[in-house]
Order: C-alpha cells, then structure tokens, then sequence
C-alpha cells in the first residue's frame, strides 16, 4: 500500500486566517501549510480517505491519477464539504466510460452529507453504506470501519482498518475514544491518528485527541512499524504568546512533562519543533515504535 497525506492540519488548516499567535507567525515565515486532513491510499483500489474544502488544490498539489473509491469519516465539513469538486472528474470524462465513484459513510453521517449534496448522488456518486466491524462491499482491498466517539454532532464517526498484501493500516480520524472496537485497531503494521493539541485541555469541548491523551492508546494498541500524527492544529498555549487569550487557546489539564526534570514539554511551532518533540516524547514514555509527525505531500510505502 502507498499512502498519501493530502492534508495534515485542522478544521481550518494553517496558517488560519486572521491569526496572529505564534504558531501561525512562525509557519508563515517558514512558508509551511498545513490543509484540512485527508490522504489517499493506492492499495487494490484508489482510495480518497475524507474529501475537505482544500481537495482541489491537494489533488493537484500531489498530481492524483484518479480515485475508485471515497470514505467520509464523520460528518463535520472538513471532511466532506469537498465532494461537489468531484463533479469535475464526471465533466471530463467520456459519458460511456464514467461511473459513479462508491462512497461509504455511516447511515448518521450520510444524512448529513444529503441534506446538502444530495444531488450528486445518482450522477457524481454511488452512496454506500459503511457499518462499524463490517468490511466494505465491492472493493477488494480489505476495509472495516470501527465505531469512534467525537462528541454528539458527529454520531457518525468512524475510522478505518485497511489490509491488503499481509499488511494492517488504521486510520482513527477525529475522535475522542473507540467505542468497543478495540480488537480491530490492535496490532497494526502503521497506525495514523489525530493528535490535535499535545497537551489535553481542561476542557475539550470538540471532543478531539491530544498526544497526551493518544499515548497509552498507541501503547496498549501496538503499531509495528510506525506512526505517523496528524490533524495539527495552533491551538496549544504557546509560553509568553499574547494571543493565548484567543478563544481557541486551551488550558491544559496536566501538561506533559519532562520525567527526568518535571518540566512541561515546550509547544511546537514549526514541522521540525513538532518532530524533535514527538520523538523526545515517545522515547521518553518508552514507546519504541517510530513516530512521524506527517506533513502536507508526505508519502510512505506501507
């Protein structure tokens, strides 16, 4: 399998707009961007794994061939509002020759996405049902939904257990929790999950996962070969920044902290802070699997 991260930040990518913390400074100086998280899997089938407002530019950005298939993870818009871009592919192909790409998203989810896509379900797309623990119909590479917690206004939410040529991909997607799926995100070869903040906040109203809050679930799950981090956002508190008193800057519970000197670990503001300090950390939680904070266009062979 090879897989492509399309996008690698949050729900309104970044830099964001009209931010002026230091997170945001810092990436505009280094000319880094992260878009709204989606990749793309070439397995037995070409897989376009969530399709957020930035699928246009990701599509070109990475030169995609082509997709057979489409998973929406949950029913927030920046994992779906992009699907009326998929409209193009209809328009520049022959009529004879062009299909309705299968989609698969929760029956919550769906519900949703028709409210306002309906429209492009009987040319663009073919809806397809996916069931937590029930591998996906039609395709031949292996996927199972598992059933995920992200809060009340995303009942739909699910990520995704990918196997194909001996190998084990998960994917968790925006979440809080699992819910009673474990056993079907144990063991992968590589595990990809959302790591929002580093430190969990007091309170976590989007229901979403920090390193902190991932730390025992990547060590009680067991990834093999790596695992790679993403759907980063600018909403950690960095120390001294002035705009700390945003309303997106969360106060962490308990910081992670340093074992050997007590000290919280400082927040990254770059792509390379946040490598140097998601490795620091593994190592120091004695977690020995690689860890790779993912960016916008970085590909793996799994």
């Amino acid at each position: 399998m090879r897989l492509t991260f399309l996008g690698t930040g949050a729900a309104w990518s970044l830099p964001e707009i009209g931010c002026s913390c230091l997170i945001c400074i810092g990436m505009r100086r280094k000319n880094e961007t992260r878009s709204r998280t989606a990749l793309y899997l070439e397995a037995k089938e070409r897989v376009l794994i969530d399709c957020g407002p930035d699928v246009a530019r990701q599509w070109w950005a990475n030169s995609l061939g082509g997709v057979d298939t489409v998973l929406i993870t949950h029913e927030h818009g920046d994992h779906y509002l992009g699907l009326d871009e998929l409209v193009a592919l209809r328009r520049s192909s022959e009529p004879e020759e062009w299909c309705p790409i299968s989609t698969f998203a929760t029956e919550a989810t769906w519900a949703v996405i028709e409210r306002q896509f309906a429209y492009l379900l009987e040319k663009t797309l073919e809806k397809r049902l996916a069931v937590p623990g029930r591998r996906l119909t039609g395709l031949r590479t292996r996927i199972r939904p598992f059933k995920t917690f992200h809060g009340s206004v995303a009942k739909g939410s699910v990520g995704y257990v990918f196997e194909d040529a001996g190998k084990r991909l998960v994917y968790t997607s925006d979440l809080l929790d699992v819910e009673g799926q474990e056993d079907l995100v144990r063991q992968p070869h590589v595990l990809v999950i959302q790591t929002h903040w580093i430190n969990e906040p007091q309170v976590n109203r989007p229901s979403l996962l920090s390193l902190q809050r991932a730390l025992p679930m990547i060590r009680s799950w067991e990834p093999q070969e790596g695992v790679y981090l993403v759907h980063i956002s600018d909403a950690d508190r960095v120390a001294g920044d002035p705009a700390n008193k945003s309303l997106k800057k969360v106060v962490p519970a308990d910081p992670l902290k340093d074992p050997q000197t007590g000290v919280p670990y400082p927040i990254p503001t770059c792509q390379d802070e946040w490598q140097k300090i998601a490795e620091r950390i593994f190592q120091d939680n004695r977690i020995k699997v690689p860890v790779q904070v993912a960016y916008d266009g970085l590909t793996v062979e799994i």
